[in-house]
C-alpha cells in the first residue's frame, strides 16, 4: 500500500514537472533573448520550482554541506551524477551557470533554443575540431563572463553503488583555461533513482569539497584528485539498499 501511495505522489510530481515546463519554457526563451542574466534567472526559477515540487509532493528534502568552500570567482564545478535531481538543483547554487550539451539539441523547439540563448557549451561532434577543443574554447569564454561551468565528469547518471567511471573532459577545461575545480558529492540517486519512477522521501546530502587547484597540474592529475575526493565522500554519505528499488 505504501508503494502505491509513493507511486501516486510520483505521478503528481511528473504532472507538476510538465506543467512547470510548459509555463516556464517561453519565458525562459524570451528572457534569454532580451538579456542573458534575465534568461538565467528564469531558468534558475524553473529549476527551483522543480526541486520545490519534489519536496512538497514527494517529501524529498536536502541539506548542503561545505558552502564555505564555494569560491568568490566562478570555476569548473564537477559533481557526482546519479539523478535528474542533480541537474535541477546545482544551478540554484551556482548562478549564472552553463552546462555542456550536444549541439544537436538545438533542433528541439523551445528547449533547444533556450540552450542557445542561455549560452550552454554546445559540442558538435561532426565538426572537424575535437570535442575537447570546442569545450575548452567555449568554457574559457563563459568563465571570462563569470559563469560557473557545471560538469558531470562521469558523463551520464550512474546507479547507486556503481563503479566510478570518470572522464577527462572537465579536467581538460581546468588544465587548458586554466581554472580551479570545485568537487561535489551528492547521493540523490537514493531518493530519485536513475531508472526509477518512484521518488522516495528523505534527505539528500549535497557535500561541497575544498577547491582543487589546477595550476601546474595535468588533466590526469586534476581528475584523479577530483575522483578521489568525490568518491571518498560518497562512501561516507551513501547508504546502499536504503530502499527496495
Amino acid at each position: 500500500m505504501y508503494k502505491w501511495w509513493l507511486t501516486f505522489r510520483s505521478v503528481v510530481f511528473w504532472v507538476w514537472q510538465i506543467i512547470n515546463t510548459l509555463i516556464m519554457g517561453l519565458p525562459v526563451l524570451i528572457s534569454g533573448l532580451i538579456s542573458f542574466r534575465a534568461g538565467i534567472a528564469m531558468a534558475s526559477l524553473w529549476n527551483g520550482l522543480n526541486v520545490w515540487g519534489l519536496r512538497v509532493i514527494c517529501g524529498v528534502t536536502w541539506k548542503v554541506e561545505g558552502r564555505e568552500n564555494i569560491p568568490d570567482t566562478p570555476c569548473v564545478v564537477m559533481s557526482k551524477h546519479q539523478s535528474t535531481w542533480d541537474a535541477y538543483f546545482l544551478p540554484t547554487l551556482f548562478t549564472p551557470f552553463v552546462y555542456v550539451a550536444k549541439r544537436s539539441l538545438l533542433y528541439i523547439p523551445i528547449f533547444g533554443w533556450a540552450l542557445y540563448v542561455l549560452k550552454f557549451i554546445l559540442i558538435d561532434r561532426s565538426s572537424g575540431r575535437s570535442a575537447i577543443q570546442q569545450m575548452c574554447e567555449q568554457a574559457a569564454d563563459r568563465l571570462s563572463e563569470r559563469s560557473w561551468v557545471l560538469v558531470f565528469p562521469e558523463g551520464t547518471r550512474r546507479p547507486v553503488g556503481a563503479e566510478p567511471s570518470y572522464r577527462v573532459g572537465g579536467a581538460k577545461i581546468a588544465e587548458k583555461v586554466p581554472a580551479d575545480v570545485l568537487p561535489i558529492a551528492v547521493n540523490a540517486g537514493e531518493f530519485w533513482p536513475r531508472m526509477g519512477f518512484v521518488k522516495w522521501p528523505g534527505m539528500i546530502t549535497v557535500s561541497i569539497g575544498p577547491v582543487i587547484k589546477s595550476e601546474g597540474k595535468s588533466a590526469a592529475q586534476i581528475i584523479a584528485e577530483t575522483e578521489s575526493w568525490i568518491e571518498g565522500r560518497m562512501n561516507e554519505i551513501t547508504v546502499i539498499d536504503r530502499f527496495p528499488y
